[in-house]
């Protein structure tokens, strides 16, 4: 379900408003303003300010010299959220055919943005498109990226690729594809370290029961080298 059918929503970043159009009548989701995008900027604008910062969230939401890519940026709303909320390097991602919608909502946003946001073509898995964005990040954004099949192990491999390795992963989701979901969720936990924002830590005007926010954070990978050192050790010393 689309957040609104209105051509343009207006959404209150910090002490400034974006209006975001989108074109319901266009065969490509992403130029629609779907909910998790709306919930996931508001998560982040309600702890990223002094006056509301979390314990919990403080780390993640210290923008000072850290660089950010969205995933799917469709209308842009994420991406122009942080970017007014303080992390200036980002990088705002989607396929050709979304471009055009996304170039026309920063052009219309960018007497309140004061500067040109930095746009990429990205499709999931392409991994020169991937190293041409000079990879990695602190942080990876992305919201309602999941309702095909096909394109959920490209998503994770695409997450996996960009993120540093002491970097997050900050998702938007909402059940699409039923399939999708439990392929998703499968592929996650292979790679990532799984946590689920409590519904009472989202932004009270955005907190849709039927969408969450969570944040990934890489697996420790284990050197095998050591892992061998380590077991000559022990049954050497048995």
């Amino acid at each position: 379900m689309k957040f609104t059918n209105s051509p343009t929503i207006p959404l209150k970043v910090g002490d400034t408003t974006l209006t975001l159009q989108q074109d319901n009548g266009s065969m490509h989701v992403g130029t629609s303003v779907w909910p998790c995008s709306l919930v996931l900027t508001k998560f982040i604008d309600r702890w990223s300010s002094s006056s509301s910062s979390s314990p919990n969230y403080s780390t993640i939401l210290d923008f000072r010299n850290k660089r950010a890519v969205e995933l799917g940026a469709g209308c842009g709303a994420v991406g122009m959220g942080v970017y007014l909320l303080g992390l200036h390097d980002v990088v705002l991602t989607d396929i050709l055919p979304v471009m055009p919608a996304l170039k026309h909502n920063l052009k219309k946003n960018k007497s309140v943005l004061n500067k040109s946001l930095k746009i990429a073509q990205l499709y999931w898995g392409n991994h020169s498109q991937m190293k041409a964005l000079s990879p990695p990040f602190d942080i990876v954004l992305a919201a309602d990226v999941v309702y095909l099949v096909e394109t959920v192990r490209p998503l994770v491999e695409t997450m996996r690729e960009l993120v540093k390795d002491d970097g997050v992963v900050m998702l938007g989701y909402q059940v699409r594809c039923p399939d999708a979901d439990v392929l998703f969720w499968e592929t996650v936990r292979e790679f990532f370290e799984i946590e689920k924002v409590k519904k009472e830590d989202l932004h009270p005007e955005y907190a849709y029961e039927e969408t969450d926010v969570y944040i990934f954070r890489k697996k420790k990978v284990n050197n095998p080298i050591i892992n061998e050192a380590t077991t000559s050790d022990k049954d050497g010393n048995a």
